[in-house]
């Protein structure tokens, strides 16, 4: 995931603890990605049931999104880009309607963008604290994932956490997707889980 914003030193500080934190804790391999002062946890091939040329393709999507975003939209808004098997996902707050539209027109233009999901709020942009706030919770999270035993892997779905709201993404079984979403549910802190997933057979889980 690639933040538009700027976060000040000690929101930077905290997010890079808990994505250092989570990395740690699911034993799994994967490196950092920073952009604009950020930092995104990019999971390796080996542990994705991406092809390679999809993580690739949402990478470049990230990139090219958040560039577009910061370019024509600025500081009308605090834009998460966040992509998975080229679905977009779109959170956090702009200063209108219209910029949310234009957000999305801007987004689904991107080369390779089959599906955007546009979960912007038309609302003053959330506070730093509330920011932090959302950070634990993502952390939260992928540590209650990790420590499931009923989940094949720690990395199946791919968290963001907006304003108390957090939204999954992977392609997983309908098993998955439910014990997943139980997961999520269950953590202090979460107001709402939105799911967004691609939903694969039991056959095609065993063979990735």
């Amino acid at each position: 995931m690639i933040k538009l914003n700027y976060l000040q030193p000690a929101s930077r500080t905290i997010t890079k603890i808990l994505v250092l934190s989570a990395l740690l804790s699911s034993l799994s391999a994967c490196t950092a990605l920073v952009v604009g002062g950020t930092v995104a946890a990019v999971a390796i091939v080996a542990t994705d049931r991406r092809t390679s040329g999809a993580q690739l393709d949402d990478e470049a999507i990230e990139i090219r999104a958040s560039a577009r975003l910061r370019e024509k939209i600025g500081d009308r808004g605090h834009i998460n880009v966040t992509s998975y098997n080229k679905r977009v996902l779109l959170t956090g707050e702009v200063s209108s309607e219209q910029v949310k539209q234009l957000a999305e027109q801007l987004v689904f233009e991107v080369e390779n963008v089959k599906l955007v999901i546009n979960e912007l709020a038309a609302m003053d942009g959330s506070s730093l604290q509330q920011r932090s706030s959302d950070a634990i919770i993502t952390g939260r999270v992928k540590a209650s994932m990790v420590d499931t035993s009923d989940l094949r892997a720690s990395n199946l779905f791919k968290v963001v956490t907006e304003r108390g709201v957090v939204y999954l993404m992977g392609r997983v079984t309908q098993r998955e997707a439910d014990r997943g979403t139980d997961i999520a549910r269950g953590v202090s802190g979460v107001v709402k889980v939105v799911r967004s997933f691609e939903i694969i057979t039991e056959e095609e889980a065993r063979r990735q």
